[in-house]
C-alpha cells in the first residue's frame, strides 16, 4: 500500500500505540524515520527501538516509554505537509510548550532538533511537534 506521507503514518501509529497503551508499535523503515525513532531516543520520549530486517519490507519497532503508566509521548503534530511545506529560519524555529517538546526539522545537516539547529545557526523544514 502505498502512503501519501509517511512521516504523518508514523506519527500516526505511535498516537494510537500510546491511547491503546501499547508497549510497542511497527513502522515501516525509512532513512527520514529513522532519523525521527533516533531523536525521540535520544530525548527520552521512547525507550528503545530496533530495526527489524524483514523481506517483504523492512520495520521499526518502537517500544513506548511510560512512567507510572503515563506516556512519555503527550501529543505528536505534524506541521510540514506534502501539500504545504513549511520552512523556517534560525531565527522562526518555535519553542514547542515553552521547551517542554521539541521541534524536528529537516536541515542541510540531516535531520535534527530545533535546539540544534538554533545552535548550528541553520534553519529547514519543520516536520513536526513532539511534548
Amino acid at each position: 500500500m502505498t502512503v501519501t506521507d509517511p512521516i504523518a503514518d508514523m506519527l500516526t501509529r505511535i498516537r494510537n500505540a500510546i491511547m491503546a497503551n501499547h508497549d510497542d508499535v511497527l513502522v515501516p523503515s525509512s532513512r527520514v524515520k529513522l532519523s525521527i525513532t533516533k531523536i525521540l531516543k535520544e530525548e527520552n520520549f521512547i525507550d528503545r527501538y530496533e530495526v527489524l530486517k524483514e523481506k517483504p519490507e523492512p520495520m521499526i519497532k518502537v517500544h513506548l516509554k511510560y512512567t507510572d503508566s503515563q506516556p512519555a509521548i503527550l501529543g505528536l503534530e505534524r506541521v510540514s505537509k506534502p501539500g504545504l511545506r513549511v520552512y523556517v529560519g534560525r531565527h522562526e524555529i518555535p519553542r514547542v510548550y515553552g521547551g517542554l517538546g521539541i521541534a524536528i526539522l529537516s536541515t542541510p545537516k540531516g535531520i535534527i532538533t530545533g535546539q540544534k539547529a538554533w545552535q548550528y545557526r541553520l534553519g529547514g523544514e519543520l516536520l513536526c511537534y513532539i511534548w
